[in-house]
């Protein structure tokens, strides 16, 4: 997302939860084309660049939640 012309767009890009915390969507963590390493909900990415212990903590909370 580096190009001015790229808009930031609420539904789409993010949304707001219950807690009033500003959530990154899957669609916009894939365009914007790696993982930061934050840890966020809808990483694409399998958390790649989180630190352990928290990596295997979120991927095991992720599997949890599809079952």
């Amino acid at each position: 997302m580096n190009s001015s012309n790229d808009k930031f767009i609420e539904g789409v890009d993010f949304y707001q939860n219950e807690n009033g915390y500003t959530v990154l969507t899957e669609k916009y963590l894939l365009k914007r084309g790696f993982c930061c390493g934050n840890g966020c909900l809808h990483c694409p990415y399998n958390y790649k660049m989180v630190a352990e212990p928290y990596k295997s903590e979120l991927i095991s909370k992720r599997k949890n939640e599809k079952k």
